[in-house]
């Protein structure tokens, strides 16, 4: 006979269910929430069709890899969580512009209208900003600085709120339109699916569409709350989910702490919260092991996917994350497609990340890292941002594709079978003294401030931009052979033998259709066999000089860069630099999204 704490069972969530029911599937709970109060480690909550608007808090988790608790939607089933509440009873006040009130029983604990955006590294341009949000039709607008702003919008929608006396009034600017012909939504709920407390580990969330959050600003010193997230514990699997619409940030794999601490954004500052960090279970056993992959991400005004210290040791694979930050009413240090501070030991691997402030941008303790495979264009800042780091990290089989492609001011880092078609940005910063580590460890090794260079680049093909002479003047020594430029880009002066076509007008075009991504380009095979290119592993890059560590594998074994951008076997024997194993002759097109 099975153990009862090791039997399994399987609750049934459905729109006409009830709480009070037994969650069977003939008697299925009404809320995820239900469901999630009785779930053991071992069981599944399968929730059924419909749009379920709550914020599910965990009160557990699993036990191990084997023994979790998956959170799933059903087979078909178009599952919508929402953190968001339906409003009607608008009164016309003039022109577009209409007001609704609301009492503080609407909102329960938690009134974002009376809740400013607000933290370190935040930049509010002058004025507030509000975690709430308002929607016409699942989109959100831009919230108005005024309530004069929406009376005399002049057909601009947008929003603008007042909380006095226990009643909040929320001013909308409807354009043309009419809030009866629309579904109008506004923000109640700080999470969609986020646990309270940390350590709620081995939790699986599968299949769900998740909108509609009033998220607080998500710095690296305090508790990064999202639409969805971690909270500080270990082996989470998150797939195949669509996450959107959050007021800051989508997917959390982040802090303990406060909620809000805008005491002070220094380099001195962070360094305590690692030093707390440490005190409080960052260590490899008890933190981070996630698994984020094939979701897709978009519409969040600070972060897609967004971490500090809580995504070490793990893997962001298959995701699709765009139009981040777009509103841009607010900016601040925390704002791209993926943010981590201290991604130790963790794979970043085949994402694609366009139409963002910034790309993936990787600040402090990038030590074991692998970015590889990973589709970025269309971003504002850069596809790129290594801060602060000593590495080791490696960076190959990347398409970058944005003006600039890599801004680097960190050392350590090997970048190799890329395709840069932008510029590349490379300076010290010893202003501020940054952590590295031992060896697949989050314990602190030592601290020291970044002097530049200690860079490899092998086998990249750059097009347009400057190619590598920002490294003319670095510090420490670089290494970089079997490099191809073309049109206009320029080597470094330390690689003696580099293919250099600086005339040569090279076609390559990227370009969407639809959900899919085209590369378009005119590459002659033969030139790029000109170049002296080796295959790439843990012996040739050596040891990054800050830690005195290998480029290797998280599990110490040797690292061999054998494959290229969509898994494909490289000739060893032949070598041709850039992203892809076989390039043909001439014009050509390759679909690089979906591979």
């Amino acid at each position: 006979m099975t153990p009862a704490s090791e039997r399994s069972d399987e609750y049934h969530v459905s729109v006409d269910g009830s709480d009070d029911s037994d969650g069977s599937q003939e008697d299925p709970f009404e809320s995820i929430s239900a469901a999630a109060e009785i779930a053991r480690p071992g069981d599944v909550v399968t929730v059924h069709e419909g749009t379920y608007r709550e914020r599910v808090d965990p009160p557990r988790g699993g036990e191990s890899d084997e023994r979790r608790i998956v959170y799933r939607a059903a087979a078909g089933a178009d599952v919508v969580l929402k953190g968001s509440e339906l409003v009607t009873g608008w009164e016309h006040v003039r022109d577009d512009a209409w007001r609704v009130t609301l009492g503080d029983e609407f909102f329960g604990e938690y009134n974002p209208y009376d809740e400013r955006v607000r933290g370190d590294w935040f930049n509010d341009r002058g004025r507030d900003h509000h975690t709430g949000d308002v929607y016409l039709d699942g989109t959100s607008l831009p919230e108005a600085a005024t309530r004069e702003e929406v009376l005399f919008a002049l057909d601009e929608r947008c929003w603008y709120s007042e909380v006095e006396d226990g009643v909040t009034t929320i001013w909308v600017s409807f354009g043309d339109d009419e809030p009866s012909d629309l579904e109008v939504e506004i923000n109640v709920r700080p999470a969609v699916f986020y646990p309270s407390s940390p350590g709620r580990d081995y939790i699986t969330i599968r299949g769900f569409t998740m909108r509609h959050a009033a998220t607080q600003w998500a710095p690296p010193t305090t508790e990064q709350v999202g639409l969805l997230g971690t909270h500080w514990s270990k082996g989470w699997v998150i797939e195949d989910n669509v996450v959107s619409h959050s007021r800051c940030t989508g997917i959390t794999l982040g802090k303990y702490g406060p909620s809000v601490d805008d005491t002070g954004a220094t380099a001195e500052r962070y360094n305590e919260t690692i030093r707390d960090a440490l005190d409080n279970g960052w260590e490899r056993g008890s933190v981070g092991h996630h698994v984020v992959r094939d979701n897709v991400v978009h519409d969040c005004e600070q972060a897609g996917i967004v971490g500090s210290m809580g995504a070490a040791f793990s893997e962001v694979t298959g995701n699709h994350i765009h139009d981040i930050n777009v509103e841009r009413q607010f900016v601040g240090a925390e704002i791209a497609g993926i943010k981590f501070h201290g991604p130790i030991d963790s794979t970043i691997a085949n994402n694609r990340v366009h139409h963002a402030r910034r790309g993936i941008w990787l600040d402090w303790m990038t030590q074991g890292t692998r970015v590889t495979g990973n589709l970025l264009y269309a971003n504002t800042a850069d596809d790129l941002f290594v801060e602060v780091n000593h590495g080791p990290f490696v960076v190959d089989n990347n398409v970058l594709f944005s003006p600039l492609a890599l801004r680097n001011w960190s050392q350590g880092g090997a970048y190799v079978h890329n395709l840069f078609a932008g510029d590349v940005d490379q300076r010290p910063e010893l202003d501020r003294k940054t952590p590295y580590h031992g060896p697949h460890s989050t314990a602190v090794a030592g601290i020291t401030e970044i002097e530049g260079g200690d860079d490899r680049y092998y086998n990249n093909l750059f097009v347009g931009g400057n190619g590598l002479t920002t490294y003319d003047d670095a510090e420490r020594p670089v290494w970089m052979e079997g490099n191809v430029f073309f049109d206009g880009a320029q080597p470094s002066k330390h690689e003696r033998d580099a293919v250099h076509e600086p005339e040569w007008s090279l076609t390559v075009d990227l370009f969407e259709e639809g959900d899919a991504v085209f590369l378009h380009t005119d590459i002659e095979r033969d030139v790029l066999e000109r170049a002296d290119t080796k295959l790439v592993t843990s012996d040739v890059l050596g040891n990054a000089a800050v830690p005195g560590l290998p480029y290797v594998n998280p599990d110490s074994t040797s690292l061999r860069i054998e494959t290229d951008y969509f898994g494909a076997e490289r000739e060893t024997e032949q070598l041709v630099p850039g992203p892809f194993a076989d390039p043909r002759d001439g014009p050509q097109y390759l679909a690089l999204w979906p591979r």
